[in-house]
Order: C-alpha cells, then sequence, then structure tokens
C-alpha cells in the first residue's frame, strides 16, 4: 500500500434555493443543532440512496459487469421462488425451497419461524415466497447461484417436507465455499456502502464508504408555503364556486449545505476482491456523482438540481477528520453569505494544517475561490469536475 493513498476525504459545498431536500415523518425538513444554531440537514441515508440508485451520466452502473445489490425483505420471493414456478415447480415445493435458503443463507430464529408458518395458515401466503424479517442486501451474482441450487435440489426431491433436511446436506463446505468465492458476490453498492448479515454463510461486507448529514453551513432558513390546486371543472353554480380544489400548505428552505464523505480505500478494494482498477473507476465516478447529483423531496415544485459550488478532495495516510468545526459558529448571511462561509472553511484548513499537518489535496471552486486562500492555493485549483475526478483516481489501485 502507498502511504498516501489510505483514505480520500470529499468535502463540498452546495447551495439550494426554495427547496425541500430532506423530510422528516411529519413532512418538515430535517434539522439538527450545531454550534447553538438549529440547521437544516440532509440525512446520510437520503444521500447514500440517491448516489446509489443514479442512472445518468458517469453512473456506477455505467462500469462494465457493475451489479447493484437488491435491498428488499422480498428478495428469496422474487429471485428464488418466483423463477422456480416459473420454471414449473410446484408452489409448495417452491416455498419449501426458497425459504429453507433464506434461512440457511440469512438465519431466523425460532420464533419468526412460527410466526411466518402461522401467517400462512392464516392468510393466502402460501401463494408467495417468503419474506425476510428486515430489510436484507443481496447481490445478484449469490441470488443467481442460489436458483441454480434452488432448482438441483428441486429436481432432486419432490416433497416439500423433506426439502430442508436436503439443503443442509446439500451446502457442505465446498457449496458454502463456492458461494464465498463469487466474484463481487455482494453487489458493488455493498462493497461501498457495506451490509450486515445475520447468517454465517454469505460474507459480510463493513462499508467502505462513509457519508455524515449533510447541514447548513448558516442558521436554518425556511419559509410556509402556501399553495392551491384548482380544479379545472369546478364551475360557479347554486351549491358551487369557482375557487380551488385543494388548499395547503409546505416547508420550504434554502440553504448552503457542507457535506463530507470518507472512503476507506483498501477495505474498497478488498470488497471488490482485490481489484484496484474497478475501485479505481469507482472513485473517480463518485467525485462525478457527488458533485452534481441532487437528492430532493419536491422535485416537481422545486426543481432543486444543484452541482456543488466547492469541491475539496484530500488524499492521505492520516486519521480522517470532517471541517464541519469551520461552521460552528454559523456564516453571517450579511454582505455575502458565500464569501463568509469560504473564508470561515479556508480559515478552519489552516488552523488544521498548521496543527496537524496536510494531505495531498485538490479543490474546484465555481466561483469566490480568492476567498479559498492561502488555505488552498492556486497550485491546488482545478479547473473541472472531470480533472478533480481523475486526480483523485490516480493511484487508487495500489492502495492494497
Amino acid at each position: 500500500m502507498t502511504t498516501e493513498t489510505r483514505f480520500a476525504q470529499f468535502h463540498f459545498l452546495t447551495s439550494y434555493p426554495a427547496a425541500l431536500i430532506n423530510r422528516d415523518d411529519v413532512g418538515f425538513a430535517k434539522r439538527v443543532p450545531f454550534g447553538g444554531a438549529v440547521r437544516t440537514r440532509v440525512s446520510s441515508q437520503c444521500l447514500k440512496r440517491h448516489w446509489r440508485t443514479y442512472a445518468g451520466e458517469n453512473s456506477l452502473w455505467e462500469i462494465p459487469d457493475a451489479s447493484a445489490s437488491v435491498r428488499s425483505r422480498r428478495t428469496f420471493d422474487e429471485f428464488v421462488y418466483r423463477p422456480l414456478v416459473a420454471h414449473g415447480v410446484s408452489e409448495p415445493l417452491a416455498h419449501a425451497a426458497s425459504e429453507g435458503l433464506m434461512k440457511l443463507m440469512l438465519g431466523r430464529s425460532d420464533k419468526a419461524e412460527a410466526a411466518s408458518q402461522k401467517k400462512r395458515k392464516d392468510s393466502t401466503e402460501e401463494r408467495s415466497g417468503p419474506r425476510s424479517e428486515q430489510v436484507t442486501v443481496l447481490g445478484r451474482p449469490e441470488l443467481d447461484y442460489l436458483l441454480a441450487q434452488a432448482r438441483e435440489l428441486c429436481a432432486a426431491v419432490t416433497d416439500p417436507a423433506k426439502i430442508a433436511a436436503a439443503i443442509d446436506k446439500h451446502f457442505d463446505r465446498n457449496q458454502k465455499e463456492n458461494l464465498r468465492a463469487l466474484k463481487l458476490g455482494a453487489g458493488l453498492d455493498a462493497a461501498m456502502f457495506g451490509r450486515m448479515i445475520t447468517g454465517d454463510i454469505l460474507a459480510r461486507c463493513d462499508a467502505a464508504v462513509h457519508v455524515a448529514h449533510a447541514f447548513t453551513a448558516h442558521s436554518e432558513e425556511t419559509e410556509s408555503d402556501y399553495f392551491s390546486a384548482v380544479d379545472d371543472l369546478l364551475k360557479s353554480g347554486e351549491n358551487e364556486e369557482l375557487g380551488s380544489g385543494h388548499i395547503g400548505t409546505v416547508e420550504l428552505t434554502s440553504g448552503l449545505f457542507y457535506g463530507y464523505v470518507v472512503i476507506d480505500l483498501p477495505l474498497l478494494i478488498r470488497n471488490l476482491s482485490g481489484d484496484g482498477a474497478l475501485a479505481a473507476r469507482v472513485i473517480e465516478r463518485m467525485v462525478h456523482i457527488i458533485a452534481t447529483v441532487s437528492p430532493a423531496a419536491k422535485l416537481g415544485s422545486t426543481a432543486a438540481y444543484a452541482h456543488a459550488g466547492m469541491f475539496l478532495v484530500e488524499k492521505g495516510s492520516s486519521q480522517p477528520r470532517t471541517l464541519a468545526n469551520a461552521f460552528l459558529r454559523p456564516a453571517s448571511a450579511r454582505t455575502d453569505l458565500l464569501s463568509n462561509a469560504y473564508q470561515a472553511f479556508a480559515a478552519h484548513v489552516a488552523d488544521l494544517d498548521r496543527a496537524y499537518g496536510r494531505n495531498q489535496r485538490r479543490f474546484l471552486a465555481v466561483s469566490h475561490a480568492d476567498c479559498l486562500a492561502p488555505a488552498l492555493g492556486a497550485d491546488e485549483r482545478l479547473a473541472s469536475i472531470a480533472e478533480l475526478a481523475r486526480w483523485t483516481a490516480e493511484g487508487i489501485g495500489s492502495a492494497t
């Protein structure tokens, strides 16, 4: 491993006007108190979901042979049970096989097993496949392998009552090792964002990509938006009046959000079965995705699409550290919020450099680059996100 590439850290500032980027359980913008002030927040789960499912230019799924993980409680229903039935296996046998495999792969308590059997007796669940107790993350290579094994079992055993014993016998040490040895078996996004498996057969993946909750560099700025939906067919008459078919309010916010991502490069390469070249392609695309993909609710009424105005990448071997404390004191909106935020950010970077030293770094600034000096020098500034992405990916393959 080259000591310069133990971690890659991404820091970015993105401005959104009149938006509702991430809602809580009652429909309001998510918030977090920080530095004695309430800030608007975007959860890390929201960010990862949008980055993981993005399908446009520079998406992860343009990488050759990249396969997405399946995140669902209905995975064994969709990818084992239903294909077995479509292949001519009887529904009871297909259900027993898919449920037996799910129990073997994920583990299942006796209490959950009893509840599942009672539910099938009391409903029509026998017509569908089993569901896991919680959302699980499985890769398509793993599911394809399990389906192939399920077909073999169903061809050899015709009695649903005997399928569980057949599964235990079939999955000997060699079969389990074959499953563990599948290249990228858990899927690319599981290799990046991790998965927790309760069983002892499938490989567990620790998350190599660590994502912080994004928050505004300043105190929250919010407005209650009154809106109405006009009923085009509503006519004036004895019992009707011209006007709205619906009236409501929604919270809108605006803000300059600080975001922070850390990637453990050796762990990512290990999760990708040692493929350093693939890790480099992933890193390069992640720079594009983080800088340009907007996570936002209410897109139809706010068009909350924005690109990062400032994006800083650091590469090094030292323990990562957030730069969020640059905004421990909320940036002032007086005169020029962007300049004030950039100056606070640069001052904090300079303070940390003096105290702890500095990593390799490059940055992109759409405007106000002079406010980042002298902490971020002109020789560290790149002209485009493509240049920044390429620089970030350089040497990644050697971080093993």
